[in-house]
């Protein structure tokens, strides 16, 4: 017989065991809300908004810019889909962290004048985002402008910001969280770029620091996208993302890690921090944007499903001339392969596609990736063709 002490131990330890089953499956799901940050619509986004519908809650559109030298720049929206799509929006206000000082008086009539002319669209607006890069030394002054705009915004609509991670030293940032209803802390892409678009552990500690500082709402903006660095002056390198920089020199390519994102999400939903609303994914992928991840696979992490990528060599073969593709059937982006080899007999004719050069030596086709690319989740990709009186499918090999 067990002495009473160890009875009762172990029936605390039950009691914990069981409270702590019921928290982790009672933890509210966290809200997932979508960017478009595309400055021009194209008819790409109506099968984009489509497809993210049932996953994401509300979407948070770029719509005005502020730039140091070009001035103020509207985004060319199609409203029509946004009506359409019937979701919460919140109209994004970018204020360019460049700019040499706040024109308040310019920024709120920019603000008035836009939400005139999106109502006009018959667009119905949730909530106001404004997003300034503002150093720790101008928090003062942007909290000044933000007390400014809640008081001409109808009492109704949301007024939110984008914030830093290197606020959370600034004896400001009370002050300035004070004007807004909620706040978005942008986790990447907020260091040096050579160290990466993102850290998933670094992430998570700057969310639990502002949840011990914001008293209201927050989010976590999170990627979903890639970069390339270029040369650059003086060794800093410039980052090239969805629009091309005619420069010379290697691109090096960097790509947030779904699993990454996905192992944060999973913690984050089990031991939220106080006041964490949800997470707002950056950006809404479209067809042919080769920065972004697929759709397939941004849902998959959003959902908290199990990640997984299946390549598969498929042949198809007419008169002799086959035709040699990759698929992925799986719910996961992957890199292409650097080299798949096939098993074949008397070809006379092949060449590589798709970044693929093909080679043939001792009874095998080497097909050699060039350059360095995605297979998006459900994606296929044509790598070559050769003409021979046959190709084993069965014996294809791909490395890595």
């Amino acid at each position: 017989m067990l002495p009473r002490v160890s009875l009762r131990l172990l029936a605390l330890l039950f009691c914990a065991l069981l409270l702590n089953a019921c928290r982790n499956e009672d933890a509210p799901p966290l809200d997932q809300q979508l960017y478009i940050w595309q400055r021009q619509w194209t008819p790409a986004h109506a099968e984009a908004l489509a497809a993210s519908r049932e996953d994401f809650s509300c979407l948070r559109v770029l719509a005005l810019q502020a730039f140091p030298q070009a001035g103020w720049n509207r985004a060319r929206i199609d409203a029509g889909l946004l009506k359409q799509d019937g979701r919460p929006l919140i109209a994004v206000v970018r204020l360019d962290g460049q700019l040499p000082s706040l024109d308040q008086a310019e920024i709120i009539r920019q603000v008035q004048q836009l939400l005139v002319d999106w109502q006009g669209q018959g667009l119905t607006l949730a909530g106001i985002e404004i997003d300034h890069d503002a150093g720790t030394a101008r928090l003062p002054a942007y909290a000044e402008l933000l007390q400014r705009l809640r008081a001409v915004l109808p009492v109704n609509l949301a007024l939110s910001i984008t914030a830093l991670p290197s606020w959370l030293d600034s004896r400001e940032l009370p002050g300035l969280l004070a004007q807004v209803d909620s706040s978005v802390l942008q986790v990447h892409a907020v260091s040096d770029p050579r160290r990466g678009l993102f850290d998933p552990g670094q992430a998570e500690q700057w969310a639990r620091r502002w949840a011990k500082i914001s008293d209201k709402p927050f989010y976590l903006a999170l990627p979903a996208y890639g970069v390339a660095l270029l040369p650059g002056a003086q060794g800093v390198p410039v980052v090239e993302s969805e629009a091309p920089i005619a420069r010379r020199g290697q691109r090096q390519e960097l790509m947030a890690d779904p699993e990454q994102l996905s192992q944060l999400a999973k913690t984050l939903r089990h031991e939220p921090p106080p006041h964490l609303a949800g997470l707002i994914w950056f950006r809404l992928p479209l067809k042919g944007d080769v920065r972004a991840w697929s759709l397939d696979t941004l849902r998959a992490v959003a959902r908290g499903d199990t990640l997984d990528s299946r390549l598969t060599v498929a042949l198809q073969e007419q008169d002799g001339l086959f035709d040699i593709s990759l698929s992925n059937s799986g719910n996961l982006d992957r890199p292409l392969p650097e080299q798949l080899t096939l098993a074949v007999a008397q070809c006379d004719g092949f060449d590589g596609l798709g970044g693929y050069t093909a080679q043939l030596r001792d009874g095998q086709l080497l097909l050699t990736r060039q350059q360095t690319g995605r297979l998006a989740a459900g994606g296929i990709r044509a790598v070559g063709w050769a003409r021979c009186t046959k190709i084993d499918q069965g014996a294809a090999h791909v490395r890595p």
